[in-house]
């Protein structure tokens, strides 16, 4: 059994590292959508510690995005996308203490359009010097 768990690791070490940065942030918003659906269908069923525990998953896939934001090369994007995430993390807070579904049904609106949007940047052929270098 150890054994498997350890596998699954090096697996997802070889995907991470084998990975451009766009499709690295595609991986990101994938993570964080996997778990503000399951943080949604578990408040749903009233599953506190399930909700909680994919709430505290999105906010630190969130806090990563975030840090990640190259504010000097990314201009008013990096702004922009700062500023959502920020928002996000709001809502996030807020379907924690009104244990509420909504909030997270926005939150995962924003983040499908984000990542369709980042999915399709990454699936292009890089331009040289158009690349974005910012989540």
């Amino acid at each position: 059994m150890m054994t498997t768990g350890r596998g699954a690791q090096q697996y997802l070490q070889t995907q991470v590292r084998s990975r451009t940065p766009l499709e690295l942030i595609v991986m990101l918003y994938e993570g964080a959508l996997r778990a503000v659906t399951t943080a949604a269908e578990a408040a749903a069923r009233r599953d506190i510690r399930t909700r909680r525990d994919n709430v505290s998953k999105a906010l630190g896939i969130l806090a990563e995005l975030q840090s990640s934001l190259d504010r000097e090369k990314g201009g008013k994007i990096a702004e922009e996308l700062d500023e959502l995430y920020g928002w996000m993390t709001s809502r996030l807070v807020d379907a924690t203490v009104k244990q509420e579904v909504k909030p997270l049904n926005e939150v995962k609106k924003v983040l499908q359009i984000l990542h369709d949007s980042w999915q399709q940047v990454a699936a292009k052929p890089a331009q040289a010097g158009s690349a974005p270098t910012s989540a």
